[in-house]
């Protein structure tokens, strides 16, 4: 076989999926896009200001100084003929009216959970759960942060079942890509399950 028809074959079988990395504000999700990606990441991280004072809860994370107003992007492969596109949704609700718009053609989501603020979960998980998106819930364990069990964090969350709960440190990139894989493997077996209407 030459080498062109060798390169048309890899391009006609490279597959891009798109995956949302989404969650409550301040639990990880600009880490994580930034710590996998294999290229420098986007992102639309600007400083927290004083009018924002009402309207951002600082619960929590009261050190932290900048917040995504549009979203995270990264990209990392997996394989010679899979690469996944990663988007970053914003953690505020003021600005979650692009989640509809980044939420479009996504394989699935991680939603990056805070033991220590669990209840900013359902959100993403509402959101999700509602649009039929596969998702799985990974558990971003920061230092200091009390260690649970995934089957509490899962009762905790009130997950259907069969719904994976991991546990990662976003700024580790290998703990990432394992998160990332579960994710894509849950995804397919999620739509084949509907296939084949289980």
């Amino acid at each position: 076989m030459d080498s062109a028809r060798s390169d048309a074959l890899r391009s006609d079988s490279f597959m891009a999926l798109k995956i949302l990395v989404a969650g409550g504000f301040g639990v990880g999700k600009t880490t994580l896009v930034g710590s996998v990606s294999e290229i420098r990441p986007l992102s639309t991280e600007e400083r927290l200001t004083e009018a924002g004072r009402p309207v951002d809860r600082l619960d929590g994370v009261e050190g932290k100084t900048t917040t995504t107003v549009a979203m995270d992007f990264g990209r990392i492969t997996l394989h010679d003929d899979l690469a996944l596109y990663l988007f970053g949704t914003p953690g505020q609700h003021r600005f979650w009216f692009l989640w509809d718009e980044l939420a479009q053609g996504a394989l699935g989501a991680v939603v990056l959970a805070d033991t220590r603020r669990l209840a900013d979960s359902f959100s993403a998980i509402d959101y999700f759960e509602h649009r039929g998106i596969p998702f799985v819930v990974a558990v971003n364990c920061f230092d200091g942060a009390r260690a649970h069990r995934s089957e509490e964090v899962a009762r905790a969350l009130d997950l259907d079942p069969g719904t994976p709960v991991v546990l990662c440190d976003a700024r580790d990139r290998a703990s990432c890509k394992e998160v990332l894989i579960g994710l894509v493997e849950h995804a397919a077996s999620s739509y084949e399950a509907r296939l084949q209407g289980v």
